[in-house]
């Protein structure tokens, strides 16, 4: 699937939630809230957050989906 810059994703491997920055290589880049650390996922194992997921974490909002 593919997700568009500005995205908010959970890493279903690890749980995370990120913010998809850019797509190559057959891999997504993500960073966490709050500008945090970054790590890389494959796009078949993200799937898009749920605002729940988005509210629960301070100054995040679905604006980027």
């Amino acid at each position: 699937m593919v997700y568009p810059e500005g995205t908010w994703v959970v890493d279903t491997m690890t749980g995370d939630l990120g913010e998809v920055l850019r797509q190559g290589g057959g891999l997504l880049a993500l960073q966490r809230p709050g500008r945090g650390g970054s790590w890389s996922a494959d796009p078949g194992t993200v799937r898009r957050a749920t605002d729940s997921e988005l509210r629960a974490v301070a100054g995040v909002d679905g604006a980027g989906r």
